[in-house]
């Protein structure tokens, strides 16, 4: 036991696997293509290199066919003469290795494509069968539960009769009580072009106009509003100067440029008065877009109120029209597509609301939002079964919509009915008896037989008590102090004795009809979350945070012109790598080593050069997907000390992954196992052939630099090196004395301070700068924070600008470039003046406009609460201006390489004149030495003029 103690400890720490976690996301209940994945032989491909010692163990079999192939579904590569599987996607990729490899084939030889063998995927068919009752899945729990929204909802049930006490003297939207009617509230969260309302109201999320209009947007007669009456509401009626209101009263719409809370805001007056008395405004999803047409093309609007509600203060349902007549073809090119677009945005906002009526809760409403986002940007992913049973889902009843949402944010994956009781659901028989007609849920009640895991999530629902009465009835003996995970398995032993059909009657009985969400169901939500959010970090808990206030997205343009994933068959490659990287991480906190290995092989098995290298955002391809488990692959087998299958793992990466910034660790890595072998010769040409890789930089360079230099001493090499002078730089020392506390090895130093009290080495120092002798520096412990946070600050609007397809979503805090060589080139053009204004000495202005316009706005890098402006303007005017240039465009050029390893302490002092001047100082404790990382960052510094030095804190030398 202490040997798998110790084994399931040094697997949390491999290199790649906190990565691959974040990658995963929320674990998936289901994985329908487990199986396949665990037990179908892996082909090898021909460019992996063997294992010298032939009586160990192979690291992948040879085979004629992949995972989750059958021999009616395979067909023979005319390349190579594999077989492999009859689906697109894995015969383009396929192809596209044999290819790779240079295997020779005739122009008059015909492709893979050209021939009709494509059979439908089982993936598609287990989800394009959705009304069956699938009562043979393998659930697996969820990481967490989603308790806060459980808890939110039944609050905001508890309050939905009362008004709000406070508000803002602009605000001019309402809150949602359980009748329909309204009261007004203060705040309102914008994320991006979407609104969330303290009333629930999550609006939508379409694409920005005016700035760049999608390729999508073809003229068509749905996108005239002229003749079309358009139902809205009047809200903010506290700020109405009209009470009295009766049906069928005529309206108008005029701007009010002037509202300090919105730019966008439309007022709603009455056309009956004479006098024209404000009665509220238009909800703000729908003025963002009016107001335009009011602006941009002088459009007015009139319209009447359709009905009363009985309190004064309730949104009041309105129709409105437009009073001109819309002709695209009087319109030059650019502009029409703009006034279309505009148009069409109206007429969703107009369509969300009929959907998501006032009679819907918040949570609620944020689903039935992102189901409808996804189905109206990414159609092209569905099969028509699978669109037109999402679409069901926004015809049920709100009881049924609304526990679907409360059993798939849970843990389950089983419920007792009994347990199941949600003060907004008014009747759950009902609700379940109409989400199991539709295929969304099965229940015990409606299922004969039960796979072996079904049978494991029921006994989970069962009390302790209970479960040692099956026991004792199954004639099955366990102590009385066991715990509830021992009285499970052996119960789950009977299973394979034939009883289980006696364990689930006697489990049902106890805990009465149970329901649990259909495994297709699930997968093809996880599928619809996936979309929406471009990762597997956020889910619905995001709308939460907002609905709180906990998170504050930035606002930016979605300019979409290029789907992430082209057709159906990327999504389902990429979707069944993620299966594999939940299997492995799966198999490593359960220290299955056979099953790790076949993880790794089914991976590099499966990448494919060409897919990695064609798209621009490789995180969204199944080869990067299989890389990430790769690279896990290698800490692994390192770990187990089998350098030479991880060495194939190695150059396999290398070979299929030409363009990518983690290849200078590949190829450390690659030079240092060849060293652990004795193949110092092979270790240093690696090392040297790596320093030409353009991809190869920061710390990783500096490494491989230093590797050549030691590897490289004649006689095997006479030759110094260019680098070698700037390599071997001096970098300043200081030495400081401390008390220490502790001096264990492996453990962080501790020291006492100059107060007496305890402190790390960090802090030592800094009261060490502070005292006359280090000099009387202010100064700060901040590591590569203090940095990313003025680089943020400084560079928002570049950030956040204006660039096609790096915003996909309403929840991102950067740009989905930046951490790539895309980054700069699409925005130099703005980057570059900006950085001239930050040379001539304009920083501090633009952080204190940034940190005032922006505070608490959540983007990447920046941390509102460790730093003040304060200290932010005192390092960015100590720094000085052309230093400060100089590290955001460093940042801006490659933000991956070089966010992380800056020096621990930032220091800084003043002048007389106001003038000032900074130092960087990387502190190493008594047992501590520079990673290549920080060295790195050092140099650079002071090749850019820095005052940067280390500072070394040891204990007393003893007499």
């Amino acid at each position: 036991m202490k040997t798998r103690s110790k084994s399931n400890s040094n697997r949390t720490t491999l290199t790649g696997r906190e990565s691959l976690i974040r990658l995963i996301g929320k674990r998936r209940r289901f994985l329908p293509n487990r199986q396949s994945i665990i037990s179908d032989p892996v082909q090898t491909p021909p460019s992996l290199v063997k294992d010298e010692n032939e009586a160990e163990e192979s690291l992948v079999e040879r085979s004629d066919c992949l995972p989750g192939s059958s021999g009616s579904d395979l067909v023979t590569c005319p390349v190579c003469g594999y077989k492999v599987r009859g689906e697109e996607y894995m015969i383009n990729s396929h192809l596209d290795a044999c290819l790779t490899r240079g295997t020779k084939r005739k122009l008059s030889q015909q492709t893979l494509l050209q021939f009709n063998f494509c059979s439908k995927s089982k993936s598609q068919t287990e989800l394009t069968d959705l009304e069956l009752d699938d009562t043979k899945s393998n659930p697996s729990f969820h990481d967490k539960d989603i308790t806060a929204l459980s808890v939110v909802g039944i609050e905001e049930t508890k309050s939905m009769s009362c008004e709000s006490s406070s508000s803002s003297e602009n605000d001019s939207l309402a809150d949602i009580d359980g009748s329909g009617e309204t009261s007004v509230n203060e705040d309102r969260i914008i994320v991006g072009g979407s609104t969330v309302n303290d009333d629930g109201n999550v609006n939508s999320l379409a694409n920005h106009p005016g700035i760049e209009v999608s390729d999508n947007d073809s003229a068509n007669s749905d996108d005239d509003i002229s003749g079309k009456l358009l139902a809205t509401f009047i809200v903010g009626r506290r700020f109405s100067e009209e009470e009295e209101l009766h049906t069928g009263d005529n309206i108008s719409l005029c701007r009010e440029i002037e509202n300090m809370k919105d730019p966008n805001a439309i007022k709603v007056l009455s056309a009956d008065s004479g006098c024209s008395k404000v009665l509220g405004y238009i909800p703000r999803e729908l003025a963002e877009h009016l107001s335009k047409l009011m602006d941009s093309f002088g459009m007015s609007f009139e319209g009447c109120i359709t009905s009363v509600p009985e309190r004064h203060r309730a949104v009041v349902p309105i129709q409105i029209w437009c009073q001109e007549k819309i002709s695209f073809s009087e319109l030059e090119g650019e502009e029409a597509q703009v006034l279309q677009s505009l148009c069409r945005h109206v007429i969703n906002v107009v369509h969300l609301n009929e959907i998501a009526p006032l009679g819907t809760v918040k949570y609620q409403q944020n689903f039935c939002l992102l189901l409808q986002e996804v189905l109206r940007t990414t159609p092209h992913v569905f099969t028509h079964d699978e669109k037109n049973f999402l679409e069901k889902f926004l015809l049920l009843s709100n009881d049924s919509q609304r526990l679907f949402i409360r059993l798939y944010t849970r843990k389950g994956p089983w419920f007792r009915m009994s347990n199941i009781s949600y003060a907004e659901i008014l009747d759950n028989q009902i609700a379940v008896k109409e989400l199991s007609e539709t295929g969304y849920v099965c229940s015990t009640e409606t299922t004969s037989e039960l796979h072996k895991d079904d049978l494991e999530g029921i006994l989970n629902i069962v009390s302790v008590g209970e479960l040692r009465e099956i026991l004792s009835a199954t004639n099955k003996k366990c102590s009385h102090g066991s715990r509830k995970q021992e009285v499970i398995s052996s119960l789950l032993s009977a299973y394979r004795d034939e009883s289980s059909s006696l364990i689930y009657k006697m489990a049902v009985e106890k805990t009465g009809p149970c329901i649990r969400i259909s495994s297709a169901v699930d997968s093809l939500m996880w599928r619809v979350e996936r979309l929406f959010f471009c990762n597997g970090e956020q889910d619905l808990s995001a709308f939460l945070l907002v609905d709180l206030g906990i998170v504050k997205y930035p606002t930016y343009n979605c300019v979409v012109t290029d789907q992430i994933f082209s057709s159906r068959n990327d999504l389902l490659s990429y979707e069944e790598a993620l299966e594999v990287a939940q299997i492995m991480d799966e198999s490593l906190d359960e220290d299955d080593s056979s099953t790790v290995l076949r993880c790794i092989a089914t991976s590099i098995s499966r990448i494919s050069s060409y897919a990695a290298q064609t798209i621009k955002y490789s995180c969204f391809s199944a080869s990067w997907v299989y890389s990430k488990v790769v690279l896990l692959g290698v800490s692994f087998l390192e770990s187990e000390r089998r350098y030479t299958d991880a060495i194939d793992l190695l150059k396999h990466l290398l070979l299929n992954f030409a363009k990518d910034r983690r290849r200078g660790y590949w190829t450390l890595r690659l030079s240092i196992d060849l060293e652990h072998l004795g193949r110092v010769n092979e270790s240093l040409s690696v090392a040297e052939s790596g320093l030409d890789d353009p991809w190869v930089r920061a710390g990783s360079r500096i490494s491989l630099q230093r590797r050549v230099l030691r590897l490289g001493r004649p006689p095997r090499r006479w030759k110094v090196p260019s680098y070698s002078e700037s390599v071997k730089r001096k970098i300043p020392e200081v030495h400081v004395q401390g008390r220490p506390l502790n001096c264990k090895t492996g453990a962080k130093s501790r020291f006492y301070g100059e107060d007496g009290e305890q402190c790390g080495v960090e802090q030592l120092a800094l009261q060490y700068y502070a005292g006359e002798d280090g000099g009387g520096w202010q100064g700060v412990h901040s590591e590569s924070g203090i940095w990313l946070t003025v680089f943020g600050l400084l560079m928002w609007d570049v950030i956040f600008s204006d660039v096609p397809n790096v915003f996909l979503t309403r929840f991102q805090t950067s740009p989905l470039d930046l951490d790539t060589d895309y980054f700069y080139e699409a925005r130099k053009a703005i980057i570059e003046p900006l950085l001239l204004k930050i040379q001539e000495g304009m920083a501090e202005e633009i952080l204190i406009t940034s940190w005032e316009s922006h505070f608490g706005t959540s983007c990447r890098g920046v941390n509102w609460n460790r730093h003040s402006l304060t200290e932010l303007r005192a390092v960015v005017t100590c720094i000085g201006s052309r230093c400060m240039a100089i590290i955001c465009r460093h940042l801006a050029q490659d933000y991956r390489s070089w966010s992380s390893g800056m020096p621990d302490l930032l220091l800084w002092r003043f002048h007389s004149d106001y003038s000032g001047e900074a130092k960087l100082v990387e502190v190493k404790g008594p047992r501590d030495r520079l990673s290549e990382q920080q060295r790195a960052w050092l140099l650079f510094f002071m090749d850019s003029g820095f005052n940067a030095e280390v500072c070394r804190v040891n204990p007393p030398v003893s007499k």
